[in-house]
């Protein structure tokens, strides 16, 4: 057979259905991961979906392909991606997640671990050519049995989470998943709870799922301006992100949690390396460092965050796109509750949660900026970016993921997106004059290199 060589990203496989990903696609997934499972030494594999509409469908057959090559499969059912990846690590050692995340309706997609670790890059391919060929072993001995974790999973987290003092939050599960399990749990916590959309409609009625994007945060600053709540929590599609609004309706970005949540964890593991992504704010650094920690800047990309993680054995590692790590008290996968959990332990010691938040620090920066490309074309314009990228003293060029340009007093940002066709960009600043100043190097650099570079912001 062959399938669409769009939908095997870098991290995951994803397409639209059904016109790219349908049953046969996930059917045949299923058969290749088995067989990959197997030769990994793995019996067992759990599966989940998020609440999309064609969830249900994709992972009976996801679960028909599994069974054939012998596998015994745990149908942990509709939950959270976190959840699915805690399964994978308490009841087997591998798992895949029926999820679209955050895209728009019509997605959907798999997420995978296997025998301990997300899988990515020529792992996924490998996964493909299988598919193609049409080459895994079918065995006899396959089987299926259900389990229910948001109980386990519930315990693990309140008997590890101790607020101080109890406290109002507003909660937008956007229609997600995270709507069936995310408000319970906080207020198994001792949280007051103000719920927006938590009923799990794959239609999406009110807003999109994705806390990254301001547009889809209004509901809940309303909400925070009218009522009560201190705080407001907000989910993505599949509940491995989170977002907070502050009660003035700041958006506290990830990279700014990431200094709370360092100098928190740094305070039981001091020493440590605390990992985060090239889009985060010049900020961080100085924070984790000032905390007792080291800070090590890395690539893009939630399973390559996990992988390095492991590799330096880091007790926390944060994505500019919410995905939040952590190995202290927790199992090292990317999980909204659990990291909201975590922020309103550290605020319920304070007796106002948006102070704390806002005042950390902060500079002037752009959203996350796309430029369109053809397919293939952004690695090319990166490639030619890092021969190119030449700028004086104080400024250092780091291109371990496209160029990154650090001066003194700000940063600029041009990377290759590993799951659509276009350049992402990002500038920041300690003033105004500087990130203007900044936004027009980066964009000289660039036109001088594709010189049609049409900025839009991004479009997840």
């Amino acid at each position: 057979m062959k399938f669409s060589a769009s939908i095997f990203k870098a991290y995951d496989i994803r397409g639209v259905v059904p016109a790219t990903l349908d049953a046969p696609v996930a059917e045949a997934l299923g058969k290749a991961f088995g067989a990959a499972a197997r030769a990994a030494g793995e019996k067992t594999v759990a599966v989940g979906r998020d609440g999309r509409l064609s969830g249900p469908a994709l992972s009976e057959a996801l679960i028909r392909g599994l069974v054939a090559t012998g596998i015994e499969v745990i149908d942990v059912g509709m939950v959270t991606t976190p959840m699915l990846y805690f399964a994978a690590s308490t009841l087997c050692n591998s798992g895949i997640q029926v999820t679209g995340s955050h895209n728009p309706k019509d997605y959907n997609g798999f997420k995978m671990v296997l025998a301990g670790r997300a899988i990515y890059g020529e792992e996924i391919q490998r996964l493909r050519q299988v598919m193609e060929d049409d080459s895994a072993p079918l065995l006899d001995g396959g089987s299926v049995r259900q389990a229910d974790v948001l109980a386990d999973y519930t315990k693990r987290i309140v008997g590890d989470v101790k607020l101080a003092r109890p406290l109002k939050v507003v909660v937008d599960c956007g229609n997600g998943v995270a709507g069936a399990s995310a408000p319970a749990i906080f207020r198994a916590l001792g949280c007051e709870v103000t719920e927006l959309f938590s009923e799990v409609d794959g239609n999406f009625p009110n807003h999109h799922p994705d806390p990254s994007k301001p547009e889809n945060l209004k509901d809940l600053i309303a909400a925070l301006q009218s009522g009560d709540a201190e705080l407001g929590l907000a989910f993505d599609g599949d509940g491995d992100r989170l977002g907070i609004v502050t009660k003035d309706g700041q958006n506290i970005f990830p990279d700014r949690q990431m200094m709370l949540f360092a100098k928190d964890v740094l305070s039981r593991v001091p020493g440590r390396t605390i990992i985060y992504d090239v889009k985060c704010s010049q900020r961080l650094a100085p924070a984790i460092e000032a905390a007792g920690g080291k800070a090590e800047i890395y690539k893009t990309g939630h399973s390559l965050i996990k992988a390095r993680m492991k590799e330096v054995n880091s007790p926390l590692g944060g994505e500019m796109s919410g995905h939040i790590f952590f190995k202290e008290r927790w199992f090292g996968f990317d999980d909204g509750t659990y990291a909201g959990c975590r922020l309103l332990e550290i605020l319920s010691k304070s007796p106002n949660a948006s102070d704390v938040l806002n005042a950390l620090p902060t500079s002037f920066s752009t959203p996350e900026l796309n430029v369109a490309c053809a397919e293939g074309e952004p690695h090319k314009v990166v490639d030619e970016l890092m021969r190119k990228a030449s700028f004086a003293a104080p400024a250092k060029v780091l291109t371990i993921d496209g160029v990154r340009v650090d001066w003194p007093d700000g940063f600029g940002l041009i990377r290759a997106s590993n799951t659509t066709p276009v350049l992402v960009l990002r500038f920041e600043g300690r003033t105004q004059a500087a990130l203007e100043r900044i936004e027009h190097d980066m964009l000289a650099l660039l036109k001088s290199v594709k010189p049609d570079a049409q900025l839009a912001a991004a479009a997840h």
